[in-house]
């Protein structure tokens, strides 16, 4: 290529990858793969190596990676959060190898299993956490300490700790977690995270800790950025280090000198990886010896030292046999591709959802073609393009009507999605009733999935309303119900009048309101009269609500199906006022607090009955079973009890933001 087209080249990539790096880092909502941005990434560094006096210093390879958000606090780093090169291929290995052995004597280097996940700072002061932050742009980050100490994994004291010591890990979420929380997002039909990578950064970067604690997202610690008062001489002496100090550090890490052992080691780990319970997207290769490190030194971006070798996502060819279309419980139509099944990441898949038909039209998907299918995150299968179309190949178009009742379907403005409008739909009925007995809503114990089938094919419930009509009689003349279950059923059913208005609010199913913003619509409008008399105005003025939210809530609540639910649920007694009790006296279950010092703005007796009224427990001493520590000014030996057994402290303040 010639200077005058790679420079406009250069240009167009460098803006291409900037959009994609502000989606992935900022948004954690990518629109390519890692792979085709590692290629996009690539192609950029061989065209500036080839014309270096083409290179701007606002170039994306002139940035280590990521942005500093402004939703917490920023954090500079007194050690830069290097990232490190990445090589494709096993030639690439080789020529690091070959570096290093020129300026080296005799290197060993360290292969790591590379987590994919959010690279954070760890910071103990005595040996107690002090502060956690992200890498942001490797030099400046934000202050995450709040949201790090819910990952249990993650230690609040060292033994033997030295007087500073400053550590890197990568948080990340497990495959198990991850599918659930796209479960959830799915049934409330939220847009999902895309990968485990994108869902570990957007649960740690929640405001509140315990939205970040119910994401169960775990920390591997894989490096010493600071150390005072010990010195190491080789990495693999640092991992046994803090492995030795109760941090969970990076697995299957070995030490090798040659280049055939290190191919070894990552073809290993290569085929081993889809039984990992955590996604990792390469292989780390490090050198050993910490005073070599410095000797081979790193450039202004990476340090000369490592490299990571990236694995290619596993793609494979098969042919799609139908595309099935499925009615979920808002009425959206998602069409669902079936293909001749396929192993990927170790698994057999023959599935994969297509979204809508926007997604089919793009990727020009017809029935009985030949597609390329991978698995995103090495987990959720997709298609990323039809590779041909074969004979007699069926161009497919979502159908007018309801697959299941045939009723006309509709695209909202705005929409990429087609729904089914009727609400009698007996896929919505399903659904939607499963929905308002689970365990987050109405919290119906001994209504599962299959027990609520069962009650909807029996025509002995055709909406939410008919469960509180149940009798034990009707119940027995059903094969799974016997005498003691149907006593049980009937009994969670009526406790179930009692929950609070927001667990309601959530459990009628409106479209894009969940938990969170069920218990918000309450805590302004303090019953469903009030509620239902809303204005959209009222409603968007509340903080997380927008114009669409708003108008989701008052187009809900005027539907005349609604209202018709909503009456009959009063008439039969569901409780239609919102008792902050009702919702949040349970938050501490289980939970014992210690009261310490002398508190900012409450009296000791006060904070108690605080912590009493969401179920906790307030004792007089700090023993293993004590979960939180609030302390005030002059807090004394019960604080100092604390810290050594490694317990959380908190402040008056953050004792009233976890109530909030």
């Amino acid at each position: 290529m010639d200077k005058l087209s790679a420079e406009k080249r250069i240009g167009e990539l460098s803006e291409i990858i900037e959009k994609h790096s502000y989606k992935y880092y900022v948004l954690d909502n990518p629109d390519i793969s890692d792979y085709d941005f590692d290629m996009l990434m690539q192609e950029l560094k061989n065209l500036e190596e080839q014309y270096p006096e083409l290179v701007q210093p606002s170039s994306p390879t002139q940035r280590i990676g990521g942005f500093a958000l402004n939703t917490f606090e920023k954090v500079h780093h007194n050690v830069q959060m290097a990232s490190l090169q990445d090589v494709f291929d096993f030639e690439q290995v080789r020529n690091f190898l070959d570096k290093c052995r020129a300026e080296l004597v005799s290197p060993e280097y360290t292969v790591e299993p590379k987590i994919d996940g959010l690279s954070v700072s760890l910071e103990y002061t005595d040996g107690i956490l002090t502060r956690a932050s992200t890498r942001g742009d490797g030099f400046t980050g934000e202050d995450v300490t709040a949201n790090i100490k819910t990952i249990r994994s993650v230690p609040l004291k060292l033994k033997n700790a030295p007087e500073f010591l400053e550590v890197r890990g990568e948080v990340y979420m497990p495959k198990n977690s991850f599918l659930e929380l796209v479960e959830q997002q799915e049934l409330r039909e939220e847009q999902p995270f895309k990968n485990p990578r994108n869902a570990a950064a957007g649960s740690l970067r929640q405001k509140d800790p315990k939205i970040t604690a119910t994401r169960k997202l775990d920390m591997f610690v894989f490096n010493i950025q600071q150390c005072r008062g010990r010195d190491f001489s080789k990495h693999s002496e640092t991992l046994d280090y803090l492995k030795d100090m109760g941090f969970k550090t990076v697995p299957s890490y070995k030490v090798y000198s040659e280049y055939d052992e290190i191919e070894m080691e990552i073809n290993r780990i290569g085929e081993e990886r889809a039984g990992f319970s955590f996604d990792i997207d390469g292989v780390v290769i490090k050198v050993n010896s910490l005073s070599q490190r410095d000797i081979i030194g790193s450039t202004s971006k990476t340090p000369k030292w490592a490299v990571a070798y990236k694995y290619p996502p596993e793609v494979k060819e098969t042919k799609i046999i139908d595309i099935e279309v499925n009615v979920g419980r808002t009425g959206a139509i998602t069409p669902v591709a079936v293909f001749e099944p396929i192993t990927l990441a170790g698994t057999s898949v023959s599935r994969a959802v297509l979204h809508n038909q926007d997604f089919i039209n793009e990727k020009d998907i017809c029935i009985g073609d030949i597609v390329a299918v991978r698995k995103a995150g090495e987990i959720i299968p997709e298609v990323i393009r039809s590779v041909r179309h074969e004979e007699n190949t069926e161009t497919f178009k979502l159908p007018d009507v309801c697959p299941v009742c045939n009723t006309p379907s509709v695209r909202d403005d705005g929409e990429s999605v087609l729904r089914c409008p009727n609400v009698q739909c007996p896929a919505q009925l399903l659904k939607n009733m499963i929905h308002f007995a689970s365990k987050n809503a109405m919290d119906i114990d001994g209504l599962g999935d299959a027990n609520m089938k069962l009650l909807v094919d029996s025509g002995l419930v055709k909406s939410p309303a008919d469960l509180y009509t149940l009798e034990k009689e009707k119940l027995l003349s059903l094969e799974r119900f016997a005498e003691k279950s149907a006593e049980n059923l009937i009994k969670s059913i009526q406790e179930s009048k009692d929950r609070g208005l927001d667990r309601l609010v959530y459990a009628l199913g409106i479209r894009n309101i969940g938990q969170r913003a069920a218990i918000l619509l309450c805590e302004r409008f303090h019953d469903m009269g009030s509620l239902l008399s809303a204005e959209k105005e009222d409603i968007s003025d509340i903080e997380g609500f927008g114009d669409i939210m708003a108008e989701n809530v008052v187009t809900a609540l005027r539907e005349s199906h609604r209202l018709e639910l909503i009456d009959r649920l009063r008439e039969y007694g569901v409780n239609m006022t919102y008792d902050k009790q009702l919702s949040v006296d349970e938050r501490f279950k289980g939970m014992t607090f210690v009261l310490t010092g002398t508190l900012p703005t409450m009296k000791r007796d006060d904070a108690k009955k605080l912590i009493e009224s969401f179920g906790g427990k307030v004792s007089g001493s700090v023993s293993k079973k004590t979960n939180y520590v609030v302390a005030g000014e002059e807090a004394g030996s019960k604080l100092v009890k604390a810290q050594s057994l490694g317990i959380n402290i908190i402040s008056e303040s953050d004792l009233l933001e976890m109530t909030k």
